[in-house]
């Protein structure tokens, strides 16, 4: 049985740069995380999966097909959340949730019927008859994670969707991301290394272009033992030694001032994690 989405070798390239060089990977159902630095491929890749660009080569196949062949077929199967918002923030977001409903095609009732269903999920419904204008950042991501739910898309990409939001927002968005990435594929691009943490199925890290891990959370942290380390001792000492190493987390605890870091190799000074390895840390040591 073919996966849901199956991509081979895909590539986009500009004059002599690759902006993302032969990345297979396979999904089906359920949350994939995407990471990387600045510059990684992150938003080509995105860019090359909605068909907004066209790729130099490779595939992109579509339940065996390639999307290049389906059209709009297999655009009607996306729900996007992009990072940069354009909204009409004359719009209320009702008015707005109708408006994208409509160049998706939908029908008016089952428009109406999603947008309040949606807006009641993000915690905007009391609100949902204000201008899009006076709503806060966080507000505004929140319609946007709304628009990108209507018609029950297949494919779900979520583009740094926490941005501004608060604590009990961003739990709220995990739990339900997670409950619909049941019987659809969820890509969640973020800087935020604790988005995904509990709730990927897999992680797509890129680095400069490149598929560099291809993995479930539990899998790269456990890749891990023996290469993450802490050291205690004055603030000081710890300031010397993230300048000598580089790349450390300075930390505060019982124990005092303390430097956390990641490496091939150890250095004497620092005695290895036991336990509390985190994703952050896998990320940290793959790029």
């Amino acid at each position: 049985m073919d996966s849901l989405i199956k991509i081979d070798n895909l590539t986009k390239k500009y004059g002599s740069f690759y902006a993302l060089k032969n990345v297979s990977l396979e999904m089906d159902h359920g949350v994939y995380g995407l990471l990387g630095a600045n510059g990684a491929g992150k938003t080509t890749f995105l860019n090359l999966l909605t068909d907004n660009i066209k790729r130099t080569s490779g595939s992109i196949l579509y339940h065996g097909t390639d999307i290049l062949k389906l059209g709009s077929k297999y655009r009607s199967k996306l729900g996007y959340t992009p990072q940069v918002r354009g909204m009409y923030e004359d719009f209320t977001a009702l008015e707005f949730l109708h408006y994208v409903g409509s160049l998706k095609g939908m029908k008016l009732s089952e428009c109406r019927k999603q947008s309040e269903e949606f807006l009641r999920i993000v915690n905007l419904y009391n609100v949902a008859h204000k201008k899009i204008g006076t709503y806060s950042g966080g507000m505004k991501q929140r319609v946007l994670i709304a628009c990108a739910m209507l018609d029950n898309p297949e494919i779900l990409i979520l583009d740094e969707p926490t941005v501004g939001l608060d604590p009990e927002e961003r739990i709220h968005l995990h739990n339900y991301i997670t409950e619909i990435s049941r019987n659809r594929i969820v890509i969640l691009a973020t800087h935020v290394v604790d988005d995904i943490e509990g709730i990927a199925k897999k992680v797509i890290l890129l680095n400069k272009g490149r598929l560099i891990s291809f993995e479930s959370p539990e899998d790269m942290i456990r890749k891990m033992e023996g290469h993450v380390g802490e050291a205690y001792g004055t603030y000081e000492q710890m300031i010397s030694l993230e300048e000598q190493y580089g790349n450390g987390k300075l930390l505060q605890s019982s124990e005092g001032f303390g430097l956390r870091i990641v490496a091939d190799i150890l250095p004497e000074q620092f005695e290895p994690v036991k336990s509390g390895i985190t994703l952050e840390d896998a990320y940290l040591f793959y790029l």
